[in-house]
């Protein structure tokens, strides 16, 4: 189907659309929003969930927590310990001394964000070290990754976990060496989003279908285990559904903590909290704690990780406070918000949510949309627009920075700006069709001019006219009234019609247009006194001549005339515009020529003449064409007018004469 064919029928549909009322072409506008607000988070998922994360964490990052964190330490391997320690990878004996000086600043627990997969002199030094310490250590599941890396030994999996669909799955791992099997641990394997920010952990990681906790809860299972009276930890684990369309897709509960649920999301992940600010983590260089030049009272009775800080050691994640972050901060955000008993997560009824906001903003646009004044309710669906979106982000933040509940915001929002968009083009057609149809009514009734003058301006109660030179041609049908008296109102009202639609068409023809249908006649005009306007009225009073008078009934009821037509024809100025109060406007054509017009239609009755011409459009005649009929002095005027018959129309000059000889004004 080519474009031309297919144009009528999208013309059709919209004209169909738009036929309907209001109310219901806003509630299509606001489906059509939905389903394409539907389809670009569709398309879009990837990249709007990113924008989504990085926007969404201002419920944190707007006014973060920079209360110094005292129960959680970083024990930082930086620039300034590599530089007076040796360089990296550092020997078992420097591991061992900052091992046993931990232990000696009296910390709680010691959480290594390093792994140890080699073999190397000194382990059995360190492990023993560490074993004093309640230390865990880390090992790595590769996430992501078709390489089968197997390195060291994957020790201390969950109990009582399935791994399965809803789990993080890995083949390959990289683990610590054997010298350290005695030693809990916990995996550190991360989800990094396409940005490469992590914002959740997996909770657990499957490998040969075994679970294996993550760094923070196997520190919190080591600990239980700490002080129990038998010293051992409880390694078993359960993973439930959530119960609660507010609650989180599932919970895992700890055997070590009975009464501990923590929120996972459909993945099995916990989300990293954002609350702190990096500058609330106490970070010590590792080296001065070997050197012990740290106030004791710092850390003791803390929990500490020990994780890479120095540039260039390869574990450096961006996070919505700053570009470049060490990984090891994430392990103790982590752990702060296990602490605090407030780990984020997103409610299973999230979507629900992210629709009832939606449908909130939908009827708060239709009340806009269906202001009585639509100027402002443009106005107001252009501001929502922009709103609605910071709307939802506001929702979102709000609930976030209360309840650590991660809302989203970016599916309502983009519905928000769409349904506010839709209804905004929708109300500029609506506006623009609905004035075209007033436009097209008006014009119908006044000069095309006029109707848009009157439909694009304010009423006001000032003469709003113009002095104009026309060409001006009155047109009657004689006898009409008393035929009228004897016909039914039906008939009448056919002739009528059929004399008006068939006269415009003749008068447009020829470069004039209708000015004014009154009673039985009507008036028409050529902008301009010229020539040219003499022979294009002049030709078209001849043609309707032709085509009108042929066709009306040539019998009358007994005792009547039959009907005539008689047009004047006269040229010179006018006063044109509107007249009247601000609530009742005419439209007024006004001046002497007006009147000289009418009184040359009234004439050809008189004269017999079906077209007569007055003195000022006749000069601008050829005098081949026109016959004088004499000068007379017409209705209502003081000055005698001259009148001319077009050579065609009938009569010789003598019988003119003859009439006027009789009868006739002079």
């Amino acid at each position: 189907m080519s474009s031309r064919d297919s144009e009528p029928g999208l013309h059709g549909s919209l004209a169909l659309v738009f036929s309907l009322r209001p109310p219901l072409t806003r509630v299509l506008a606001l489906g059509l929003a939905a389903l394409v607000s539907l389809l670009l988070t569709a398309a879009l998922r990837q990249p709007l969930q990113v924008f989504e994360a990085q926007v969404g964490a201002l419920g944190w990052t707007l006014s973060p927590d920079t209360a110094p964190e005292q129960r959680v330490s970083i024990i930082a391997i930086d620039e300034k310990s590599i530089e007076q320690l040796g360089a990296w990878p550092w020997p078992r004996q420097t591991f061992t001394q900052l091992a046993t000086a931990l232990r000696g600043y009296g910390v709680q627990a010691q959480l290594y964000d390093i792994v140890f997969p080699e073999p190397k002199a000194g382990d059995d030094e360190f492990a023993q070290a560490l074993g004093a310490g309640n230390a865990v250590l880390s090992q790595v599941p590769t996430l992501g990754s078709d390489q089968l890396v197997r390195t060291g030994t994957l020790t201390h999996a969950l109990s009582g976990l399935a791994c399965n669909a809803q789990s993080a799955s890995a083949t390959g791992y990289i683990a610590n060496a054997p010298a350290f099997a005695a030693i809990p641990k916990g995996q550190i394997a991360l989800r990094v989003d396409s940005d490469g920010a992590v914002r959740q952990v997996p909770a657990y990681a499957c490998v040969d279908g075994r679970a294996y906790p993550a760094l923070a809860l196997s520190a919190f299972i080591t600990a239980a285990g700490a002080i129990t009276a038998a010293g051992a930890a409880d390694w078993s684990a359960e993973r439930v559904p959530g119960d609660t369309l507010l609650g989180p897709a599932a919970y895992l509960h700890l055997g070590a903590y009975p009464g501990l649920s923590l929120p996972l999301d459909a993945g099995g992940s916990l989300r990293v909290s954002y609350q702190q600010a990096p500058e609330a983590f106490q970070a010590f260089s590792a080296v001065d704690i070997i050197n012990g030049t740290i106030d004791r009272d710092l850390l003791e009775n803390t929990w500490v990780l020990i994780g890479y800080t120095a540039f260039g050691l390869v574990d450096i994640v961006p996070t919505p406070y700053q570009g470049a972050a060490p990984g090891v901060e994430i392990q103790a955000r982590l752990l702060t918000s296990l602490l605090d008993g407030r780990v984020p997560y997103q409610p299973k009824a999230a979507p629900l949510l992210q629709i009832a906001l939606s449908l909130a903003f939908a009827g708060l646009l239709a009340g806009v949309a269906s202001a009585r004044r639509e100027k402002i309710g443009v106005i107001a669906l252009a501001f929502c627009a922009m709103a609605l979106p910071l709307v939802a982000l506001a929702v979102h933040v709000a609930v976030l920075r209360s309840y650590q509940v991660w809302l989203g915001w970016i599916d309502s929002a983009s519905f928000g700006m769409l349904a506010a968009g839709s209804l905004l083009v929708h109300e500029f057609a609506r506006v623009r069709r609905e004035r075209n149809r007033v436009l097209s009514n008006l014009s119908s009734y006044l000069p095309v001019s006029v109707a848009q003058e009157i439909a694009y301006s304010l009423p006001n109660s000032n003469i709003q006219a113009r002095r104009q030179s026309v060409t001006l041609l009155s047109a009657d049908l004689r006898n009409f009234s008393a035929y009228g008296e004897a016909r039914l109102p039906e008939e009448s009202a056919a002739i009528l019609h059929f004399f008006f639609t068939k006269a415009t068409s003749i008068i447009e023809a020829h470069q004039g247009r209708v000015h004014e249908f009154k009673g039985d006649g009507l008036i028409a005009l050529w902008d301009e006194a010229s020539d040219k306007a003499a022979r294009h009225a002049l030709a078209a009073a001849q043609e309707m001549q032709q085509e009108i008078q042929a066709l009306l009934p040539d019998t009358a009821p007994n005792g009547l005339e039959p009907l005539v037509l008689g047009i004047g024809i006269e040229q010179g100025p006018v006063l044109m515009g509107s007249i009247g109060p601000a609530q009742r406007r005419t439209h007024a054509l006004l001046g002497e020529t007006v009147t000289i017009a009418l009184r040359i239609q009234e004439m050809t009755a008189e004269l017999a003449q079906p077209i007569l011409v007055g003195t000022r459009a006749a000069r601008q005649l050829p005098s081949e064409a026109l016959d004088s009929q004499g000068s007379y002095l017409l209705d209502g005027l003081k000055t005698p007018h001259i009148l001319y018959a077009p050579r065609s129309s009938g009569k010789p000059r003598g019988q003119a004469a003859l009439k006027l000889h009789l009868g006739g004004r002079g």
